[in-house]
């Protein structure tokens, strides 16, 4: 029988081979509250029903698995181009969460994955704008970051261009080490550049501050129409990231000085001019 750490090794091992970027684990026990000395204070933590035992009892260790958005290509947003490479990513990560699942129960520690987006369609989600688990809480709670302004997960390697989904296991794991690091540069370019003024600006009493999500979903609705959702806008204009050196964007008005950078913005046009 292997120790704890001998298994954990070696689902390190088959996730690094599937070539999965992100991983962490989380104890069920984490959603039980905001972790201590967090750089989060949220007005509103996870209620108990979305909590990962409450949907699979048998729940012990949830584990996160995120695939990064190449910066280049979110850049191009809304575009038919990043609309593709984000239906591309939900499938690797739903093939990818099954195969660890399948994995882990063959090893004799019954365990299950969670699709990616865990909503059925941008109708329901404009009636209740929340779906049944959150892959960003539960990367949180896996030590992968902190929340943004925006509401939305940010890591050091990829800031939050980066997707996320989840697998439950019976399997009793360690714990990813909890970061208690604000990622967040609070430059507020997020909420300045957001389409539909969703964002709003920080509070003293709460960070982050409450998105307006079903304006969200109400825009996500007419770009999907379009055939070019998500929008992505925050997620391309913040600062944070270790991938923006990468790729050499480290200047934050490459996206408003179009004459400095007027063969990048050329170029954006021309696939946004390419849509359908």
């Amino acid at each position: 029988m292997l120790t704890n750490d001998e298994l954990k090794n070696e689902i390190l091992n088959k996730i690094h081979k599937l070539g999965i970027k992100l991983v962490g684990f989380a104890s069920i026990e984490r959603w039980s509250h905001p972790p201590p000395n967090s750089p989060n204070n949220f007005k509103e933590w996870i209620p108990p029903e979305y909590y990962p035992q409450n949907i699979y009892p048998e729940t012990k260790t949830v584990i996160v698995i995120g695939l990064p958005v190449p910066l280049p290509v979110i850049e191009t947003t809304p575009s038919i181009y990043y609309h593709e490479l984000y239906n591309t990513l939900n499938q690797l990560l739903d093939q990818k969460a099954y195969e660890i699942a399948d994995y882990l129960t063959s090893k004799g520690y019954p365990s299950i994955s969670l699709p990616r987006d865990a909503y059925s369609n941008i109708e329901e989600l404009i009636k209740n704008p929340y779906t049944f688990f959150s892959h960003k809480h539960a990367a949180y709670l896996a030590g992968l970051g902190s929340f943004g302004q925006n509401n939305v997960l940010l890591t050091p390697e990829y800031g939050p261009r980066v997707r996320f989904t989840s697998i439950f296991t019976t399997a009793q794991l360690k714990s990813t080490p909890l970061k208690n690091i604000d990622y967040c540069t609070h430059c507020h370019q997020c909420m300045l550049n957001c389409p539909i003024h969703a964002i709003p600006p920080e509070t003293t009493d709460y960070f982050p501050p409450p998105v307006n999500k079903r304006n969200c979903a109400k825009y996500s609705k007419k770009l999907r129409n379009q055939n070019i959702a998500p929008c992505g806008i925050c997620i391309k204009t913040c600062p944070v990231g270790a991938d923006r050196k990468t790729y050499h964007r480290q200047d934050p008005n490459i996206y408003t000085d179009s004459e400095k950078y007027s063969k990048h913005h050329k170029a954006w046009k021309h696939v946004q001019r390419k849509e359908n």
